[in-house]
């Protein structure tokens, strides 16, 4: 008896052909889709974080300019809010306005410190600057900020600057060591924010903590003028900043030192690297902030995945 062949015959259905292949480009779509889509967001992280990162330290380092510039019985005098020094000076400073109105209260009288001092900018004015700033800025210190173990701890009390609503506490030690050689102090002082929080009509906010070294470089043997100084800074921060229904947290750190003139309100120069938490090191979404070489301008070049963008600073 012959075996029974079957034969299977394959029949070409152009129907179902086709419907499989336009779901397979679906699929394939999708996929492309959602890299372009999650490598969109990593890089919007990126640049919300490195430019909250580049903001707090452009709004805090005008705080030391402030904290530093009152007068020169409490610290150098002349810098910040408080206007050019007066030629060949001890110190004093040449007001172009009376904005902020500055209140000095001795809190141990007739002893000179400590001191709480209050610059108040009212409900509103206009700096030489050209920053509008309302609220207060209350700051007390324990000596003279320029005499080493010296302490300014500064407060805010709705202070808003260009309409950016400041918070947390911004403290400054000196760690400077009295030299036995020379006349020429170098100062070294350390400067933590703690609890920071800068808050934008639209209810985005950035949260922040750093704690940063700066250093003298320049101008030591000119105690008297503020304006030849400059500095060093390194030290490391984090925070979280939202933007719409964004949430990200960071951490700064210095690859290169930032370099701080009193002649310029924003930073000069150097190198900050900004790592999202749960990220690698070596993750192309790791940002850098790069400062300039030297110029005093108000911008910086944030780059990531090595494209670059540049940022206005406040």
């Amino acid at each position: 008896m012959n075996p029974k062949i079957f034969v299977m015959k394959l029949i070409f259905n152009p129907a179902k052909t086709a419907a499989l292949l336009l779901f397979s480009a679906l699929l394939l779509f999708n996929g492309c889709k959602k890299e372009t889509s999650a490598a969109a967001e990593e890089e919007f992280a990126s640049q919300a974080s490195s430019e909250a990162d580049a903001e707090s330290d452009d709004i805090f380092n005008e705080v030391f300019d402030n904290v530093m510039g009152v007068n020169a019985d409490v610290a150098l005098g002349g810098t910040g809010v408080f206007g050019q020094m007066n030629s060949g000076s001890t110190g004093s400073t040449a007001r172009t306005n009376s904005c902020p109105n500055v209140t000095i209260t001795h809190m141990n009288a007739p002893d000179p410190f400590p001191v709480k001092i209050v610059m108040d900018f009212g409900t509103g004015c206009v700096g030489r600057d050209g920053r509008t700033r309302s609220g207060k800025i209350i700051s007390v210190y324990t000596n003279r900020l320029v005499k080493p173990g010296a302490k300014a701890t500064t407060t805010f009390d709705n202070y808003v600057v260009e309409g950016i609503k400041v918070e947390g506490t911004h403290i400054i030690t000196n760690q400077s060591v009295t030299p036995t050689n020379t006349n020429c102090l170098t100062h070294i002082w350390k400067v933590v924010v703690e609890g920071a929080k800068l808050t934008r009509p639209n209810g985005n906010f950035t949260e922040w903590n750093s704690t940063k070294t700066i250093t003298q470089v320049e101008g030591m043997c000119t105690p008297y003028i503020a304006l030849d100084d400059i500095y060093k800074i390194t030290g490391s921060a984090n925070g979280k900043v939202k933007r719409g229904d964004l949430l990200v947290a960071w951490r700064a750190e210095t690859v290169e030192p930032l370099i701080k003139k009193f002649s310029c309100r924003w930073l000069v120069k150097g190198i900050i690297k900004i790592v999202r938490l749960n990220l690698s090191t070596s993750s192309p979404w790791v940002a850098t902030i790069n400062y300039g070489n030297g110029e005093c301008d108000n911008k910086a070049l944030v780059t990531i995945n090595g494209v670059p963008h540049i940022i206005t600073l406040p």
